[in-house]
């Protein structure tokens, strides 16, 4: 569906160099501190910058080779992109009607009324959640084949990200050919949503995983000065040292259980995976 090669863009000190794929089916996450390369990275995939090298490609054509047909396959929801303000919902819909002849206009209707999102309100006057709502429901609402989601859930409260996800897991539902490449720093709403992960730091991609593997395979090794000195590194990917001795990050939590039963061992959660990747140190 999405593949990208050694994607390249230089802003002043900072590089971007960024490998990953999105494959059919799928629910792709990005993950990473603000100014990683996430929305870089998606503004290039939709050819709104210029690469600098690499390639991108998305239903087998770069940026510059899409059609007319192939941008109405896309939903896309960027940060800092979204409808006039001094337009309301009835007003956006023949808008929508024009740009995709595949608007489903009673689908669209009836998730606004689901998620209360008023129709004939201004758009300006709408709190941050109804805006991020909106936008994600013009996206799912025009039979696209692709999700191109840059921080959908940002800034929202739980209820409102509860009901973003919600249309996105409906969106896939409906269609097994579907996929969905989505950026957060709120790592909880991937964990449950994602089948796979990309974690980007300084441009880079530092490691990629199915999700079902980070969780039940990644785990973090508590140890004092003593227990560090005897441990098996051997399945150790990240060290961080602690005021009680040391941080270990392992995608072998199981080998540390069973071998040294002394240690703690807790189960990675993704904000610790991120953490340590991107403030440990190698070994």
């Amino acid at each position: 569906m999405l593949k990208i090669e050694h994607l390249k863009k230089t802003y002043g000190d900072f590089t971007l160099d960024c490998t990953m794929r999105v494959e059919p089916g799928c629910i792709t996450g990005l993950v990473g501190e603000n100014g990683a390369g996430k929305s870089t990275t998606f503004k290039a995939i939709l050819g709104l910058i210029s690469a600098d090298g690499g390639t991108t490609a998305l239903f087998g054509r770069t940026p510059d080779q899409f059609t007319k047909e192939d941008r109405q396959k896309m939903g896309v929801v960027l940060a800092d992109s979204g409808f006039s303000g001094y337009l309301s919902v009835r007003d956006v819909l023949p808008v929508l009607k024009a740009m995709y002849p595949g608007f489903d206009r009673t689908r669209f209707e009836n998730l606004c009324r689901r998620f209360d999102i008023p129709m004939e309100k201004k758009i300006k006057e709408f709190s941050t959640g109804m805006k991020a709502k909106l936008k994600v429901i013009a996206a799912v609402t025009h039979g696209a084949e692709i999700l191109i989601l840059d921080e959908p859930t940002s800034g929202l409260d739980v209820m409102a990200r509860r009901d973003v996800l919600d249309i996105l897991r409906e969106y896939m539902e409906e269609d097994e050919t579907r996929s969905i490449l989505i950026s957060s720093h709120i790592s909880t709403d991937l964990e449950n949503l994602c089948d796979d992960i990309y974690m980007i730091h300084d441009g880079k991609i530092i490691l990629h995983e199915d999700t079902d593997v980070l969780m039940g395979q990644y785990g973090l090794i508590k140890v004092d000065e003593e227990q560090f000195a005897k441990l098996d590194r051997s399945y150790i990917i990240r060290v961080r040292r602690e005021s009680y001795g040391y941080d270990c990050l392992t995608d072998q939590k199981q080998y540390y259980r069973e071998n040294y039963p002394g240690v703690v061992v807790e189960n990675g959660m993704l904000d610790e995976i991120i953490a340590m990747m991107i403030g440990g140190e190698r070994l």
